[in-house]
């Protein structure tokens, strides 16, 4: 138990107060409490239902606050902890600390499909999307963080987003929003089994070849010079293979086994099971969260590659707005919303936005913070996505060749795309049994009361988990196709359709609800059910 206790914040919740003549024992470790001590907290309970929570009538004023060294929080249980602090149910994260958490759970898989969406869409509108999107997602967010806040006579301060929806709309509530977490959780760990077979096939092939001095060149079309950029999807639309001519003096028939043993599709994404399978069985896997810092390192790391890549390669961009090329494509595309589907999830936080803002010390300053953490995704996304469509090398190169994973557009050898792919490789290997624990204790918990009620029970769970990733990375490893379902899926619910419902019938409710308001949330429920269709339609 953390609680920090400030004396000048006026804001903080009054603990329950033990006189230390009311403890049996502090020396124990669970320190009883007398039965008036009991009896005085439940009357301190009653007393605080009399009254909505805004109201501080029945809080006890300052003065009579005891000094810090003498608060205890009792427990129905009847025990009392002494504690060293006690806050208003906030954090003390700083503005900036905050921005930051939010920019870097926001930061994942989607960045690297941004290129290709952008190539999807047309330059000129994929860059406007992106604007459009950020802006919209961020509307949407906001009306999740105010949605608690709209509930009348009700203590909603420890609640996430699936209670509001739950106080909405039941039952349902309860189970649809389970179900569009579930398949917001399944689309990641899905993104992260093709990813990790992706960059475990190139690191080992990168090794492989380094050991034993071979110098392999991929039978694809690409540019010569130290900054090759490959086009591995020209010789088919299916994702490449082990396509490659082979120059040494060493033992060909040893290089052809490995090719035969260390394939992208058809053997290494099995090969991860031996590693990862055990890490989804453990009970606790915090030891995973310490590695979190990877993925802002990552991120960081791939915008220096981006910026690199781009000095050495220069731009190489042709504006057609309608009418295509052998190497440029139009500045609008119909497969737009291909990229508008991907951005869904690329700015997907709203089922876990309250819980990070409830850790900033300022709650005044939540919405500002929050709006300058999706200024600072939607920047790096722009960067990115704008700097490899750019400088992607057309001619001789066809601007169609960006590749779902920006990554794929350079070889296996290139040096800093194998120092990326390392630190994605490690970065995924850790978060994926923390998303997994996470379904596991939504899921779990939600049928059987508990998220452990069994080993067996867990490793059924674990091996349909790996399964569907196992089976995506043979048979369709396409990210971009993958962020795209599963983030037009849940962000329909999350991002569009609750929200909009939410914010409607709580003024509804309070006779506030204007035809202006009504039409403009109705047609945000209509752009996601719209987002949703076009992903199948395209």
């Amino acid at each position: 138990m953390n609680i920090q206790f400030n004396p000048e914040d006026y804001k903080c919740k009054r603990p329950f107060h033990v006189e230390p003549t009311n403890i049996v024992s502090e020396n124990d470790d669970m320190q009883r409490v007398t039965d008036e001590a009991s009896a005085m907290n439940k009357r301190i309970h009653y007393y605080s239902r009399l009254t909505s929570p805004a109201d501080r009538a029945l809080i006890a004023p300052d003065h009579v606050l005891p000094a810090p060294d003498e608060i205890y929080v009792y427990s129905p249980l009847g025990t009392a902890f002494k504690v060293d602090s006690c806050t208003d149910g906030y954090g003390k994260n700083s503005s900036l600390v905050t921005i930051f958490m939010i920019w870097n759970t926001m930061m994942g898989t989607s960045i690297l499909s941004i290129p290709w969406g952008i190539k999807q869409a047309g330059f000129a509108s994929g860059v406007i999307l992106i604007l459009l999107m950020g802006i919209l997602t961020l509307y949407c967010c906001y009306r999740v963080v105010k949605s608690r806040q709209m509930i009348p006579l009700t203590d909603t301060s420890n609640w996430e987003f699936p209670d509001v929806c739950r106080y909405y709309f039941g039952s349902f509530g309860q189970w649809s929003s389970l179900l569009f977490s579930m398949i917001s959780l399944v689309g990641a760990m899905v993104v992260y089994w093709v990813l990790m077979s992706n960059f475990l096939f190139n690191t080992g092939k990168f090794i492989y070849n380094f050991v034993h001095d071979i110098n392999v060149t991929d039978i694809v079309p690409g540019t010569n010079g130290s900054n090759k950029v490959i086009c591995p999807s020209a010789a088919s639309d299916h994702p490449p293979q082990n396509r490659s001519v082979m120059f040494s003096s060493g033992n060909r028939t040893g290089f052809e086994l490995f090719e035969e043993w260390w394939d992208k599709s058809q053997t290494v994404p099995f090969y991860l099971i031996a590693v990862l399978l055990p890490l989804l069985n453990l009970k606790s896997p915090s030891f995973f969260a310490k590695f979190n810092v990877l993925g802002t390192v990552s991120v960081v790391y791939l915008v220096f590659l981006v910026t690199v890549k781009a000095v050495h390669l220069g731009i190489h961009l042709e504006f057609n707005w309608f009418t295509e090329n052998e190497f440029f494509v139009p500045e609008f595309r119909i497969l737009f919303p291909q990229l508008t589907g991907v951005l869904t999830l690329a700015f997907f936080i709203h089922n876990c936005v309250i819980t990070l803002l409830q850790n900033n010390r300022n709650q005044e300053n939540n919405v500002r913070d929050l709006s300058i953490a999706y200024f600072l995704v939607g920047l790096t996304y722009l960067y990115v996505g704008v700097i490899i469509f750019a400088s992607f090398p057309s001619p001789p190169l066809s601007k169609e060749c960006i590749e779902q994973n920006f990554l794929d557009n350079f070889p296996s050898d290139d040096i800093m795309s194998f120092v990326a792919r390392i630190f994605l490789l490690f970065q995924m290997m850790t978060v994926y049994p923390l998303l997994g624990y996470l379904m596991r204790v939504q899921l779990l918990r939600q049928f059987f009361g508990n998220a452990y009620p069994s080993l067996f029970h867990v490793l059924i769970l674990n091996l349909a988990i790996v399964g569907a990733g196992v089976a995506m990375a043979r048979f369709y490893p396409n990210i971009g196709g993958i962020i795209r379902y599963s983030g037009a899926t849940c962000g329909l619910a999350f991002v569009f359709v609750y929200p909009s419902l939410i914010y409607m019938i709580s003024l509804h409710r309070a006779g506030q609800l204007t035809w202006p308001a009504s039409i403009i949330h109705v047609f945000i429920i209509f752009l996601g059910l719209a987002n949703l269709i076009a992903q199948f339609l395209l």
